[in-house]
């Protein structure tokens, strides 16, 4: 191995996968983490502002249209009146919520998770899978998983110094383990 390169190593199940990255991956890494940022505070901060985002119609109309096998329950959340304000709501600020924590780096994980939610759940509701069953969302949903799965928030991000916050003495994440679950 040579000191361009960083070894990895994970046992799932009695399954070892191995690998080597080169250390120019942690550019982009960043990289993936800032694209998904900017996208997602992008679209949060255009539905915010023209204040015209409704997700009923779509909740309705477009899984049935598409022939999602999830289509009857994003029907029922359609036709869920206090479910469609909440929608109304999530999408739009969650969305800007998960962009800003990607392009500053904080609570990275946490941010990368709803994020692959939110790709999941549009996967289901768009269901184009004329093409094989991989498509963008698909795809956006992999790209967060990474991002969490590689502690992006730690590469010029602000988990670093969250991480090393001092609370009685010890770091955040040494008096809380639980807390790398959500930063890094």
């Amino acid at each position: 191995m040579s000191s361009q390169e960083v070894e990895l190593r994970s046992t799932i199940a009695g399954f070892t996968a191995e690998g080597r990255l080169h250390t120019l991956s942690v550019w982009f890494i960043l990289a993936l983490r800032l694209m998904m940022g900017l996208a997602f505070l992008q679209s949060g901060v255009d539905k915010v502002l023209s204040g015209e985002f409704s997700a009923s119609g779509y909740l309705q109309n477009a899984p049935p249209a598409n022939g999602s096998p999830v289509a009857d329950l994003f029907v029922a959340m359609g036709n869920t009146p206090w479910f469609v304000e909440f929608v109304n709501v999530a999408v739009p600020w969650g969305e800007v919520l998960i962009g800003l924590g990607l392009i500053v780096g904080a609570f990275t994980r946490l941010a990368a998770f709803f994020g692959a939610f939110m790709m999941l759940l549009f996967y289901l509701g768009n269901w184009d899978i004329a093409h094989g069953y991989i498509n963008g969302d698909f795809a956006y949903m992999l790209v967060f998983l990474s991002v969490a799965a590689f502690g992006a928030g730690r590469i010029l991000g602000l988990d670093t110094y969250i991480e090393r916050y001092e609370v009685g003495g010890r770091s955040l994440v040494e008096r809380y383990p639980w807390a790398s679950y959500l930063l890094g």
